[in-house]
């Protein structure tokens, strides 16, 4: 059974859900401006996330669910690096928030162009209690990886739909698209009331 989430944890869950009743889902830049700083300050403190949703694999990046809103308008999962690891170049397809707990990771934005894909500026560095917004209108496809190569690092996403069961894609060199579905590597905890 999955421990109790944390007071941090309810607190931003009840907020965002809040928020997202009040004002709905249609002005997405306004949801993420609106939601990016109560993101902020969950990841404020580096107290909260139980030690079994911040374990590294040895081969590849972890995704854990941490909440699923019971009307799927959100989900918040920890994302895991260990040493050196990184995702491929790939979407979202549903508005999103990274906000850094532990270490830091480096955000890479890409766009397909008639060459194929290609860096679109500076990878972006983000580090513990920082948020960065993601947003299909804006373009959200890029490249995450742990910014260290010795140690493990730790993020907090948070997506406007179930993200384990959002048909995405990941992005060749060469600009075509090869459709995945992430799912998680843990059950969601408990349901947080609300209200």
């Amino acid at each position: 059974m999955s421990p109790l989430p944390h007071p941090r944890l309810t607190t931003f869950i009840r907020e965002l859900s809040a928020l997202i009743t009040a004002h709905g889902t249609a002005d997405e830049a306004g949801l993420l401006a609106r939601s990016a700083p109560l993101l902020a300050t969950l990841v404020s403190q580096d107290d909260w996330l139980p030690p079994s949703y911040r374990q590294p694999h040895p081969q590849h990046y972890q995704q854990y669910l941490l909440y699923l809103d019971p009307q799927q308008r959100f989900s918040v999962v920890s994302f895991v690096w260990g040493p050196g690891q990184q995702t491929p170049v790939h979407d979202h397809r549903v508005w999103g928030l990274i906000g850094m707990l532990r270490g830091a990771e480096h955000s890479q934005s890409f766009v397909r162009g008639p060459d194929g894909m290609r860096p679109d500026g500076e990878a972006v560095l983000l580090q513990p209690g920082e948020v960065e917004t993601l947003s299909p209108a804006e373009g959200d496809i890029h490249q995450v990886s742990n910014a260290f190569r010795d140690r493990v690092s730790v993020s907090i996403h948070v997506y406007g739909a179930d993200i384990g069961k959002v048909e995405r894609a990941i992005y060749l060199p060469d600009g075509s698209e090869k459709l995945f579905i992430s799912g998680y590597a843990s059950q969601p905890q408990p349901t947080v009331t609300e209200s």
